[in-house]
């Protein structure tokens, strides 16, 4: 296998499929526009999900990207070998265009040919077909004729082999995973890709979107067909340099030896520290990148702001741990955006605010601990009697005071006391278990919620930057939007409270321009002509050559991505619910609208 840096295998991948005439997209940001249903950016097919529902994309019906991408939902694992929260997404995708056969020979020659990975290494699984759909005998056949042994293709099932629909209905259908065989025995003698003995790798994914489920169950082959893939940057990097852990290849190697440097502690040789040099390593670099994000999230107790400050507070406890001070935290920040620059320049644009931020919130953690102790005293002064600190209130000190279970055992072996880890699982199961709910309950919407109320309050979200800048000046900016089929939520640059006449200002004038009825115009111009119209536009490097560019007569003029009403008279009357700040600079509007 070649044995690639992180730069290196970047670049090839994108000259590959650039040489295949993909046009190659910038990153988008890590906050997805208008979608409510996740917090983060978490595959490189998301920001393209208008396309993918068949909007035509400026730039072709062939893409690839590097993305940016945080998943938090196994925040609790960092620490492990394999387990990040922030991690690049390698995509390649075909808009109606090529389909199985093409993309499994793109993903084939550039394993075999560029990254120089023997076919027999390989493994790949395929859907084995069900009463819905059936058996993916073509793709299993294209991996054949390209070189692979029958023996080699395992059929496994919908929950190994499919994806989708992100919601209820939409696009979905089965995909092909490609995995590294170890080399290690087997399990037992059905061990295959399905198993997690750590045998085989997985190292790439091509989802073939060929269905759309419909609200009664139902599976209708679709007319354009979608090809999706991902390839995760770190993973790929760990396996083509025969490495144990994603922490082990060049991503990391300085933030360790730095950790190392300010700790007095060596990684590789204790556990506990193994796993305390990871979470600092990993929370830091994820924290760098929201906080360097184009949208100005900054720590907060809601959304994408709680994310940060968990991360943070868990880094910080375990650099106390390691009894590297929470200026450590800082150093990295800087480290990592001297990393990455050329890669993603707004992280050294950004730096000195993301070191900042951090900063003030490694100040403010300093005084939640304190407060933290107080009640472990407290806590441990009611658990005298019993010698053992209740689960529940085990819980409580780790949720609310962010004292991780391990620190309220040493506290409470330091008094003679035990803390009943299996009352504090329980409570924490519980806790899991709701949220889980809750996410599950937000995602409901799907990603593909382009439902006649959301385009409308789409459209009503571009009429009110407009309004918002008439009646408070041209310094405000989008910050960020969130839109549900219920209401939309507005996020933008401004330093005080709105008042109340303001506030009935914007109101009118969003309402005056759905009265007059104006048709909404969508025309495609590159960024530069989009600038130079007065168009606005959020993260516009993200946009490539060509933009689409949405106009409401005189009042809006917007580059977006859609989707939008044709004419403002199909929004009905629109409504400020609520207006509240959002974080240091950011103002938020809650707004609906009704017939």
């Amino acid at each position: 296998m070649e044995k690639l840096s992180s730069v290196e295998l970047r670049k090839q991948y994108l000259n590959f499929f650039k040489e295949r005439g993909h046009a190659v997209l910038d990153s988008a940001s890590l906050i997805p526009e208008n979608d409510p249903t996740v917090l983060f950016t978490t595959a490189g097919m998301h920001p393209l999900v208008p396309y993918l529902m068949g909007e035509k994309h400026p730039l072709g019906k062939r893409l690839a990207s590097v993305q940016k991408c945080v998943r938090t939902s196994d925040i609790e694992e960092v620490g492990d070998a394999t387990h990040l929260t922030f991690f690049e997404m390698l995509g390649n995708w075909s808009l109606g265009d090529y389909f199985k056969k093409e993309s499994i020979k793109f993903s084939y020659a550039f394993l075999t040919e560029v990254l120089k990975i023997p076919k027999e290494r390989f493994v790949v699984s395929v859907f084995k077909g069900d009463s819905d759909c059936e058996k993916d005998i073509e793709s299993a056949d294209y991996w054949v004729k390209e070189g692979l042994k029958p023996s080699q293709v395992y059929f496994l099932p919908k929950k190994n082999n499919w994806w989708g629909p992100a919601g209820l209905t939409g696009p979905c259908g089965p995909d092909t995973e490609i995995f590294i065989d170890t080399g290690k025995e087997k399990c037992s003698p059905s061990c295959s890709p399905a198993c997690d003995c750590g045998k085989y790798i997985e190292i790439w994914n091509n989802v073939f979107m060929q269905y759309n489920k419909t609200a009664d169950g139902k599976f209708v082959p679709l007319e354009n067909k979608n090809v999706d893939t991902g390839m995760g940057l770190e993973r790929t990097v760990c396996i083509l340099n025969g490495l144990k852990s994603v922490y082990e290849t060049d991503l990391f190697q300085d933030a360790i030896a730095l950790i190392e440097a300010r700790s007095g502690k060596k990684y590789g040789e204790n556990p506990d520290v193994d796993k305390a040099v990871r979470i600092i390593a990993d929370h830091t670099r994820t924290a760098v990148f929201i906080l360097g994000d184009e949208n100005n999230v900054t720590p907060g107790n809601v959304d994408q702001g709680y994310v940060i400050r968990r991360l943070l507070r868990r880094a910080i406890r375990y650099s106390g741990q390691l009894g590297a001070g929470t200026a450590l935290l800082t150093e990295l920040a800087a480290l990592y955006a001297e990393k990455y620059e050329n890669v993603y320049s707004e992280l050294f644009k950004n730096r000195e605010r993301i070191i900042s931020e951090i900063a003030k919130e490694s100040e403010k953690f300093d005084r939640t601990l304190a407060g933290g102790l107080k009640e472990f005293e407290k806590v441990a002064a009611v658990s005298a009697g019993t010698g053992v600190i209740d689960g529940a209130a085990a819980f409580r000190l780790h949720d609310t005071f962010g004292f991780p279970v391990e620190i309220t055992e040493e506290l409470a072996r330091d008094r003679g006391l035990t803390v009943d880890r299996e009352g504090f699982g329980a409570a924490f199961a519980v806790h899991q278990q709701k949220s889980q709910a809750g996410a599950e309950q937000k995602f409901k919407g799907g990603l593909h919620d382009h439902s006649e109320q959301t385009t409308k309050l789409h459209t009503a979200t571009h009429l009110l930057q407009a309004a918002l800048r008439r009646v408070l000046g041209d310094t405000v900016f989008q910050k960020g939007s969130n839109i549900t089929a219920e209401r939309l939520r507005f996020d933008f640059s401004f330093d005080r409270p709105m008042t109340a006449e303001e506030i009935a200002e914007a109101e009118r004038l969003v309402n005056e321009v759905i009265a007059q009825k104006i048709d909404v115009v969508m025309e495609e111009m590159t960024v530069e002509e989009a600038r130079s119209g007065g168009a606005l536009g959020v993260f516009e490097s993200k946009y490539g050559e060509t933009v689409k560019v949405y106009t409401v007569g005189n009042f809006s003029k917007e580059i977006c991505g859609g989707p939008h009403a044709k004419n403002t008279g199909e929004l009905g009357s629109f409504k400020i619910e609520k207006e509240q700040s959002s974080s240091s600079g950011v103002r938020r509007i809650r707004g609906t609208i009704a017939e």
